[in-house]
């Protein structure tokens, strides 16, 4: 049996969130949770996709900072990167849709490594637009992947996520 060598990336903001209709504030983002219940089962290897320059505290600049990156095709520089990309073979790749789509720092992230022959399993926190086009967009970075068919969890329900997510990890057979 050959051994797959397991990577789970993720973007995910602390602090005020929309959760559930309402402004919340989160010690731990929504997406950190996600990513961490699929590193519990897969027993991949954990990586956060941090942007240098921090986003701001309050949610709605949030969203318009965000806003302004995606129609500009901003390219946020990242705090950490990795030195071993090439030893993945598979990439667990979470985010908060944001307008739809990927966070920059993630665009960032998709662009800085060679995905050429890996497998991207994408996963999504949102409050009502799911995956979005995300996983369209993710598959035009990464044309020399293979983007699995990807998890859009409710924020305002990640937290209670575990099975769901063990499901779908069975279901798309990404699970050790």
């Amino acid at each position: 049996m050959i051994e797959v060598k397991i990577l789970v990336a993720y973007f995910s903001r602390p602090g005020n969130n929309y959760v559930g209709g309402k402004i919340v504030n989160l010690s731990v983002g929504n997406t950190e949770v996600a990513a961490k219940m699929i590193h519990d089962i897969t027993k991949g290897d954990l990586f956060r996709i941090e942007s240098v320059k921090a986003y701001p505290e309050d949610y709605t600049e949030t969203t318009e900072v965000a806003k302004q990156e995606l129609r500009s095709n901003a390219r946020p520089n990242l705090v950490n990167h990795l030195k071993n990309m090439a030893s993945y073979d598979l990439i667990f790749l979470g985010y908060p849709n944001w307008w739809g789509t990927v966070p920059m720092p993630v665009a960032t992230f998709l662009e800085e490594y060679d995905f050429s022959g890996k497998t991207i399993v994408p996963f999504c926190t949102h409050e009502g637009s799911g995956l979005g086009h995300s996983v369209t967009d993710i598959k035009k970075v990464c044309s020399k992947s293979t983007v699995m068919e990807g998890l859009a969890v409710r924020g305002g329900s990640v937290r209670n996520a575990k099975d769901e997510i063990a499901v779908w990890l069975s279901r798309t057979g990404m699970n050790k």
